[in-house]
This record gives C-alpha cells, sequence and structure tokens, in this order.
C-alpha cells in the first residue's frame, strides 16, 4: 500500500497502515506529536502501536530539536543478521544442545560476563576505534559514571522482553544467525537521565504530554544529550557486534566438519537519531521501531518468536523520510498477553522452534503481535523483500 494522510496540527501524518487499525491511545500519541513547534514531518510504519510518549513505530523530523523519550529508553537497539554456509540438512534433529551452547555463551535476562569481553579475542571482529569509544565514557553524564562496570561486562549481553538470538533457515534452505538487543542496562540510565532533566525544562512547561519533553539546539542540555545518545547508539552496535561474535564461535565449535563461513553481516539500529537532510533541511530524525531504509541499504524486520523475520533492501522513499518498519509491531499490551494466553498456548503457537515454553516469556507469544507478512505487504513502497527467514531456535532472556 501507499501511505495514507491524516491532518495533524503542525504537519501531516503519513501513515503506512489502516487509520481504523490504530489504538485510540497510538492515534492520539501522534496528534501530539503532530504540535511539537519543531516538528517538520511525521511518518506512521504499519507496526505502529501505543508505546510511552511516542509511538513504536514512527519517525518524527524535527528541526533543532530532538526528543529524548521518543528514542526511548534503549537507545541504539537493533538487529544484526548473518549467512552462513550451513544449510538446514547441516542442522541434527535435536536442536536443544545448540541452543544450550548459545545460552551459556551469550548472558540473557540480567545477566553480564564475569570478566568485560574485548573484541581481539575473535575471529576477525574488528578492534579499531574500541578504545578511543571507552575513552570517551569519561564525557558521559556524571549520574551514570558509577556503572562504568557493568557497562563493561554487559556488552556482549542479549537482556530481555523482546530481545533474542536466533538460528534461521531461509526458502532456499541456508542458515542465517539472527540477533535483537541494544545498550543494555547503561543505554537506559543514559536515556533516564537525559529524559528527567528535559521536563523540567521552561520551554516543555506547556506541552500537550510531559514525555514530549524536548532539547533544543546551541544549549547545553542539547549537547550533553546528543553526546551521551551518539555513545550509547555505538555501545549498542558494539554489543550485537560482540553478541554476533560469540555466536559465531558456537557454530565454528558445534559444526567442525562443516567448517562454517559467513557472509557480511547485516545490521541496523531501530531506536535511533540521525542528521538528516530533507526538503533542503537539516533535520534530526528520531526513528522510535523504525529502520533506515535508504535506496539498496539492507535492512531487518523481525516477526515473533513462532512466525519468521525478513532481510529487506531499502527502496529510499522520501515520503517516509527513507524509513521502514522494524517489526511486527505488538497488538496487545504484555500485560493482556498474559491474562490471555498460557504457556501451552505458547507452546502451540511455538511448535517446531527450539525454545523457552514457560510462562515467563507468555507476553512474547506470537499471537500478541500483528501478522509479519501483513505489515511488510503494508510497505511494499518502503523495502523490497531480499530473504525470508523461519527460526528453529530461538533464545530468549
Amino acid at each position: 500500500m501507499s501511505y495514507v494522510e491524516m491532518p495533524g496540527a503542525k504537519v501531516p501524518i503519513r501513515m503506512w497502515t489502516d487509520p481504523a487499525t490504530v489504538e485510540d491511545v497510538a492515534l492520539r500519541q501522534l496528534q501530539n506529536v503532530a504540535t511539537l513547534p519543531w516538528i517538520k514531518g511525521l511518518a506512521v510504519m504499519p507496526d505502529v502501536h501505543y508505546g510511552k510518549g511516542a509511538t513504536v513505530g514512527s519517525v518524527i523530523a524535527m528541526r533543532g530539536a530532538v526528543c529524548p523519550a521518543a528514542v526511548g529508553v534503549d537507545i541504539g537497539c537493533g538487529m544484526s543478521a548473518v549467512k552462513t554456509s550451513l544449510t538446514a540438512n547441516d542442522l541434527p534433529g535435536d536442536l536443544s544442545r545448540l541452543r544450550s551452547k548459545i545460552e551459556q555463551a551469550i548472558p540473557v535476562g540480567r545477566g553480564m560476563h564475569e570478566d568485560p569481553v574485548a573484541p581481539g579475542s575473535f575471529h576477525g571482529l574488528a578492534t579499531a576505534g574500541w578504545e578511543d569509544f571507552w575513552g570517551r565514557f569519561d564525557g558521559v553524564a556524571e549520574a551514570v559514571k558509577f556503572r562504568e562496570d557493568r557497562a563493561h561486562k554487559q556488552m556482549g549481553t542479549l537482556g530481555s522482553g523482546n530481545h533474542f538470538v536466533e538460528v534461521c533457515v531461509d526458502a532456499s534452505d541456508a542458515v542465517w544467525l539472527m540477533l535483537h538487543s541494544g545498550s543494555r542496562n547503561i543505554g537506559k540510565e543514559l536515556a533516564e537521565h537525559h529524559i528527567g532533566v528535559a521536563q523540567k525544562l521552561p520551554h516543555n512547561q506547556g506541552l500537550v504530554d510531559r514525555d514530549l519533553a524536548v532539547f533544543v539546539a546551541d544549549t547545553p542540555q542539547m549537547a550533553s544529550y546528543e553526546n551521551d545518545l551518539y555513545w550509547a547508539q555505538e555501545y549498542a552496535r558494539h554489543n550485537r557486534s560482540i553478541m554476533m561474535a560469540l555466536l559465531k564461535d558456537v557454530v565454528r565449535r558445534e559444526f567442525k566438519k562443516a567448517r562454517v563461513t559467513f557472509e557480511p553481516e547485516v545490521s541496523c539500529h531501530h531506536n535511533y537519531v540521525s542528521r538528516e537532510r530533507y526538503e533542503g533541511m537539516d533535520l534530526l530524525v528520531t526513528r522510535k521501531g523504525a529502520i533506515s531504509a535508504r535506496s539498496g541499504e539492507y535492512g531487518i524486520i523481525p516477526g515473533s518468536m513462532g512466525t519468521g523475520s525478513y532481510i529487506v533492501k531499502g527502496l529510499g522513499n522520501e515520503k517516509s523520510f527513507n524509513s521502514a518498519s522494524h517489526g511486527a509491531g505488538r497488538r496487545m499490551s504484555r500485560n493482556a498477553a498474559k491474562r490471555r494466553f498460557s504457556a501451552k498456548d505458547l507452546e502451540e503457537q511455538t511448535r517446531g522452534v527450539e525454545c523457552r515454553k514457560d510462562s515467563g516469556v507468555v507476553d512474547e507469544i506470537p499471537g500478541a503481535y500483528k501478522s509479519i507478512d501483513h505489515v511488510i505487504d503494508q510497505q511494499r513502497d518502503l523495502v523490497e523483500v531480499v530473504a525470508k527467514l523461519k527460526q528453529v531456535v530461538c533464545v530468549k532472556g
């Protein structure tokens, strides 16, 4: 489909979905965002749903301002995927050992490594900029400095919620590795610190929603936020790179006879800010649950833990600010999913997938998410499909 345009206070709201299918609370959030004095554009992806301040699945383009709550607390959260030389025939009938080895190598939930993991210890993982990156920790907000040791030890860890590590198979039976994570606790604490600062600034006192508090250009608060934001985005990228290296090591050890090789990695943020230029204006583009989809750019759009995911290539549609959806998107809240579904339902909906099937992850059940195939169909003018993947192993926190 092409987009539907709804009127907004300052800018029209371009929606790549049927507005009638969007929750009232999410529509209200979109209307609220469209009232911001600094806004220059708002694009809404087909996975849109209610979030804190701004909806998940929205692309907010502002001039001279950025809203930290619209970025969210998992700064730099995103996806990485890599195609391997393995085929489905190389996989054992019982995948429980492979899942167990992945869980041993990559800490999940609130877990962390006993000792910090350095990229130099991995096959072919670039170490360029590593020392400089950690050296810049001295320049982040004083409020989080005491978390440095934890930040080091959580580098290369998964987290919980909708984060995952998967082994997948595509339509030609090629095996892929895929994972989803972000900037862990350090990103969360940086985000919460800056959201608190923004909400106290005088220019934010008359906003329709205090969660839409912004920083404006040429102020010390904006400079401080941008510094920490870009550092956290880099942390998230490093985190995924190290996890992927750990995952590759597991696969190499488990399939020694196959002498596994890996194609170049696809990686993309989907909670982040980027400086971009549209219609002659330099804008700060916030993608909250959206990926960059410039012409020819590869991206990853995952479904839920029992359905499938897509590798895509961007079509460079400027009406969406060169963006596409970040996933299937929730169709019900976590609490609603826990009320509606049981562990038995989870077992049925993840049949054929080696994964957790207990009540602790019922809120991640496929039935709590929109149809990933439908979400892809709604953005055919934003991306083209390169491959469809189906998971056979899914590790959750």
